[in-house]
């Protein structure tokens, strides 16, 4: 079956295919009962094996999929709910995807990066709060950024620290703006603008707040 109709949705079971992971579901906008029954189909479409990935949950859907799905993980930080298949499969990356932070103020995108680069079967490791306003917490930390094959840089305020890691390392970084700032960071264009201005090479940036995006280049990169 390439793609399966509900009143609601359409949903693609030829991700895996195409994309080189099942369809996750973003549940904004969605109600409990439209993304458990979105869960169901994909749980049923594995069989035994089967997993989903909710992104951007609520408190209603959280304890729509959990009621109906009890083994799944609840990462409230990231607002995430993932359902791992049973056992959970190793990591198929040929490496580590490194989820670094500036602030604890951008732990929510950064936990949704690291959930989702986990659920696209990705070793992760995480390195927090290490941003430019006592970069010596960074520059103890050089050993951990050049172990990694891949590192997701998710920083707010004015968006430095990208360039800082890029300019440490050899490997692909992945920059995510995020909204965290006063009023002149404008919701986060100030750091997305600076991000994009980075005189570190090879630095790629992905939208505000936007973990999941930033995961699933990570992974792609990673399973090259």
């Amino acid at each position: 079956m390439n793609f399966e109709r509900l009143p609601f949705a359409t949903i693609d079971h030829l991700r895996p295919i195409t994309q080189g992971h099942q369809e996750v579901i973003f549940c904004q906008g969605k109600t409990a009962g439209q993304v458990v029954a979105i869960a169901e189909r994909l749980v049923a479409a594995e069989g035994e094996a089967g997993t989903f990935l909710a992104t951007r949950t609520d408190a209603a859907q959280v304890a729509a999929l959990t009621a109906r799905f009890p083994r799944a993980e609840v990462n409230e930080l990231g607002r995430t709910v993932f359902l791992p298949a049973d056992p959970e499969p190793a990591p198929t990356g040929r490496g580590t995807v490194l989820v670094c932070t500036a602030g604890t103020s951008d732990l929510p995108v950064a936990e949704e990066a690291a959930v989702t680069a986990r659920a696209f079967k990705n070793r992760v490791e995480r390195l927090t709060d290490v941003g430019v306003a006592g970069i010596h917490r960074l520059l103890t930390q050089t050993d951990v950024l050049r172990s990694a094959s891949v590192i997701i840089v998710v920083a707010g305020m004015e968006g430095a620290l990208p360039s800082v890691v890029g300019g440490l390392v050899k490997v692909p970084v992945i920059a995510v703006p995020t909204s965290v700032g006063y009023g002149a960071s404008f919701g986060g264009l100030a750091a997305l603008l600076a991000m994009l201005n980075s005189c570190a090479s090879g630095v790629t940036v992905v939208n505000i707040d936007n973990g999941f995006g930033a995961a699933a280049a990570a992974s792609r990169i990673n399973h090259s």
